[in-house]
């Protein structure tokens, strides 16, 4: 959840680590602070609530702190409420953690993450003779370090890792020693961290945007592992203290991927995204004319050893797994089951060895999924990631990986990450349909068609945002807001409500069509909005008469079909229309207005599009 950065070279630290931090405030926006060294001076901490930009005009943008190592944080609260005395960084001393200036104390630290024995660990503190200013999580774990460098006179390394036999819970620690200057040392465990390196300097973040602009190499600290971070070197060691290597990585995103480029929003500039999106993500999976998954290491022979599919993910990505369950069960006749991660990880669910389990996350490192995947293997079953960030962890612990490429997603509100994960799964069940034999030939070559054609439809879509950019203004006032589908369009529906909900906190929902008769109608109100997916031919007349049953009780109807069914329009008040293409694949296409039209509600309503209250980019914790 939270953002670290870090930094420790020739220049002052303090601009450069806002303007990392400005790059993850999508991970968190409760408050924000920097701890800054200059030499053997003591560290200086500087705090501030509410958004990024209080902390930089408390530090005349970073210019009134001297020194040249610092590390940063940007909290999203989740020990403590969001506040002065809560936010990071923290100190080892007993002070009052609440004002700026210069510390005392042995070590400064920032942490994102959970510690879930942290009131154990802070009774033990107690009892030691440390007091707690704040109400985290993050002040135990730093004091906890500072008891075991003092209590058995180690270095740092030592401590930390002393610290981390003892810790239960997820975290990634950036921690600076009073008596090392110049250094900083980091390790993780479920959190995300990469270690950056540039001529004579060095920089930490949880996530690549944060120092694209200073450096395109980078390490992917694995976990339990502790790095030790000066300006000229970067080592690594494991929780045994002996110094391990790791791969360097080149970072290959284009810089001006993580800039909004000239659009208002992030979230509109990923929208307008999604036809690049798609296009790299196929063309990565396609070649001459058929779909290749060599890349992820899935052969035909691997494809035709499975007799079931689990679908695991959170959120939007759940949401790409309940659309491809339902192309994955027509195209190959298998029986696909799609599960929340945060329920698949606590239910003892059967799982047969000949099972696929597929974990979609865009970050790859989320909590929930990433226990799910764990559970997984330990069950017996073949594993695969769809994941967007290379070297992340479920990427690497996965059996396979197939990456989509959509580039980095600021939004908090995805977009673009969910359009690449649709139809790089749409591409993995055509192919196992063909190897399977559950198609022909011309089925497949049709299909690779449909798929290559899918960017072009994409970006006729948003030809069309005028029309609801204008009408969400119309609704922008509204209280509740229901989407409804039947089988994809159902799964599309979901997509749909959550974009709505997530930035425009208007209530919405999104139902099975067929269940409104079964209690959720009684909810129908003169004027509620009822949004109608209807792309399914065979499904049409079916959500059609729901609809039309919601009219007759003073709902007004929006309905989103495909080009050629102009009869909605003598059903509906609202209707918008995408380009025809193979039923299958319709997800990609019929998604694209339900973003806008939650985005412009978003924008209509006066909210902060890119960081809607209370949620954060990527969920590191439970």
């Amino acid at each position: 959840m939270c953002g670290i950065v870090g930094y420790t070279g020739s220049k002052q630290a303090a601009p450069i680590l806002l303007d990392g931090l400005e790059r993850l405030e999508y991970r968190g926006y409760d408050s924000a602070g920097l701890a800054v060294r200059n030499g053997d001076a003591l560290a200086e901490v500087v705090k501030a609530t509410g958004k990024l930009y209080h902390l930089a005009d408390k530090t005349d943008q970073g210019r009134s702190l001297p020194g040249t190592c610092g590390i940063g944080h940007t909290r999203w609260a989740t020990h403590g409420d969001p506040s002065l005395v809560n936010a990071h960084p923290h100190v080892s001393g007993n002070c009052s953690g609440s004002g700026s200036g210069q510390v005392e104390s042995d070590v400064v630290g920032v942490h994102n993450g959970i510690i879930e024995n942290f009131t154990e660990l802070k009774e033990k503190l107690l009892r030691h003779g440390y007091a707690f200013y704040s109400d985290t999580d993050t002040e135990v774990v730093v004091k906890l370090v500072d008891y075991y460098y003092k209590k058995y006179k180690i270095g740092p390394v030592d401590a930390i890792t002393r610290t981390m036999v003892r810790v239960r819970g997820s975290y990634a620690l950036a921690l600076m020693f009073k008596d090392y200057p110049g250094e900083i040392f980091a390790a993780r465990k479920d959190s995300p961290l990469i270690i950056g390196t540039a001529e004579d300097a060095s920089f930490l973040a949880s996530d690549v945007p944060a120092i694209l602009k200073y450096t395109r190499q980078v390490y992917y600290i694995d976990n339990l592992q502790v790095a030790r971070i000066a300006p000229s070197s970067v080592k690594f060691y494991d929780l045994n203290g002996d110094e391990v290597t790791l791969p360097l990585t080149e970072i290959t995103w284009d810089a001006a991927a993580a800039e909004r480029g000239g659009f208002e929003h992030f979230m509109l500039k990923e929208i307008h995204e999604q036809p690049q999106a798609a296009r790299d993500t196929l063309n990565s999976l396609i070649r001459d004319g058929k779909i290749d998954l060599t890349s992820a290491g899935l052969t035909d022979d691997t494809l035709r050893s499975f007799e079931q599919i689990d679908i695991v993910a959170c959120g939007s990505a759940w949401h790409v797994g309940m659309a491809s369950q339902y192309v994955i069960e027509d195209l190959t006749q298998l029986p696909v089951r799609v599960e929340l991660a945060s329920e698949f990880r606590y239910r003892h669910l059967p799982i047969r060895k000949d099972t696929l389990v597929i974990v979609i996350s865009q970050s790859g490192e989320t909590a929930d999924s990433l226990a799910a995947l764990r559970v997984a293997k330990e069950r017996g079953a073949m594993t695969l990631a769809v994941v967007n960030v290379v070297g992340s962890t479920i990427a690497r612990e996965a059996d396979h990986v197939l990456y989509t490429l959509a580039g980095p997603e600021i939004a908090v509100a995805t977009t673009k990450a969910y359009s690449a994960q649709l139809v790089a799964m749409d591409a993995l069940a055509v192919q196992m349909a063909y190897v399977l034999g559950t198609i022909s030939n011309e089925q497949y070559g049709h299909f690779i068609e449909e798929l290559g054609a899918i960017p072009d439809k994409i970006r006729r879509v948003l030809e069309d945002k005028e029309r609801l950019q204008w009408f969400s203004s119309k609704i922008a006032n509204a209280h509740d807001i229901f989407f409804i589908g039947r089988g994809l369009d159902y799964a599309i529906s979901l997509e749909g409500s959550l974009k709505m909900k997530e930035i425009s906190y208007i209530h919405s929902e999104a139902y099975a069509a067929g269940e409104l008769k079964h209690g959720t109608i009684s909810l129908i109100e003169h004027n509620t909005l009822v949004i109608g997916v209807l792309t399914q031919s065979e499904l049409f007349e079916k959500t059609i008469s729901n609809m039309v049953e919601c009219k007759s009780r003073g709902a007004y109807l929006m309905g989103v079909t495909t080009n050629g069914n102009f009869t909605v329009e003598d059903s509906v008040n609202f209707t918008v229309y995408i380009p025809k293409t193979d039923e299958h694949f319709v997800s990609s296409l019929a998604v694209v207005p339900l973003q806008l039209l939650g985005y412009y509600t978003s924008v209509n309503r006066g909210l902060d599009v890119d960081k809607p209250r209370n949620l954060a980019k990527s969920v590191t914790v439970e």
